[in-house]
């Protein structure tokens, strides 16, 4: 063999060597890169009590049009039982009122914001029930409404849920109220659907509706906001439980907040809540709940 071809050989062997050892590095630096994205990915999904301690920061799903219970008032204020309920549960994980970030959720969007972690909890009217705990979690109740209905001061023929049929009835999407009063007292009652109640009250002033219902101590708020227009008829009905909203695999976090809304209720802050932001409506402020879901 000349020299020439030996040297060939040596530098294709030297070549093919350089390749295999650059691919080593490689695939080295790809699994060293998978490694440090595990953690990251992972803090996505820790609770909601580690996240408020490690950022002191917290993003809570709100409305922005319920009187007494959360309403945005001016530009980045906002007031409300609810308001002060979430503040409060804030503040015991550790997160201070001017490090929260408020989302409007709308009632349609609830679930989803928890699931997709746009917010980290739901504060907002928000009932408990068994469907709505398969897919996510609540704690709580923090309070019991009752059902309602809203109406023109002038109308006489409305008295509660059986004298619905045939009447136009506001409600917004992916909300119980309404189709309760159709299936269970007024069956040709007619449903239209708004995205936010304050739609609603828009479309109730206007005549383009008959009635607004949803729980009692909302449609309490809008009839202190406009008493010479409207008012609330009949007897409270079908009890609503209010919860915190909360991601269904956040055990200990649904825990921690348990043990925040107790504090709130035997604190005294619970009342003096309801008292400033519910009672000027004439609502009656009821006896708090006993914390149910563990």
């Amino acid at each position: 063999m000349s020299e020439w071809a030996g040297g060939h050989k040596e530098m294709r062997k030297s070549g093919t060597l350089g390749f295999r050892a650059a691919a080593a590095v490689l695939v080295a630096m790809v699994l060293v890169a998978g490694c440090g994205t595990a953690p990251e990915e992972e803090a996505r999904d820790v609770s909601v009590v580690n996240r408020a301690a490690k950022t002191k920061k917290l993003t809570i799903g709100i409305a922005y049009d319920q009187p007494g219970l959360s309403e945005r008032v001016a530009e980045g204020k906002f007031e409300g039982f609810d308001v002060d309920v979430a503040e409060y549960v804030a503040r015991e994980l550790g997160v201070e009122a001017g490090n929260i970030t408020w989302r409007e959720t709308r009632a349609g969007d609830r679930e989803k914001s928890l699931r997709d972690g746009s917010v980290d909890l739901v504060v907002t009217s928000f009932s408990i029930t068994e469907d709505r705990k398969t897919r996510i979690a609540f704690a709580g109740p923090y309070f019991i409404a009752g059902q309602g209905l809203l109406v023109r001061l002038n109308t006489n023929d409305i008295t509660g849920p059986e004298s619905l049929n045939g009447k136009k009835l506001c409600t917004v999407p992916n909300t119980t109220s309404a189709q309760t009063i159709k299936d269970r007292f007024a069956k040709t009652t007619q449903l239209v659907e708004y995205f936010r109640y304050s739609e609603c009250i828009s479309a109730l002033l206007l005549g383009n509706v008959d009635a607004v219902t949803t729980d009692d101590v909302i449609l309490a708020g809008y009839a202190a906001q406009n008493p010479e227009l409207l008012k609330v008829v009949g007897k409270p009905f079908n009890p609503e439980h209010y919860g915190i909203g909360i991601a269904r695999e956040d055990l200990s976090g649904r825990g921690k907040v348990n043990t925040a809304i107790e504090k709130m209720i035997s604190s005294g802050e619970w009342k003096k809540s309801l008292d400033r932001n519910i009672g000027p409506s004439g609502y009656p402020v009821p006896v708090p709940p006993a914390v149910t879901e563990r």
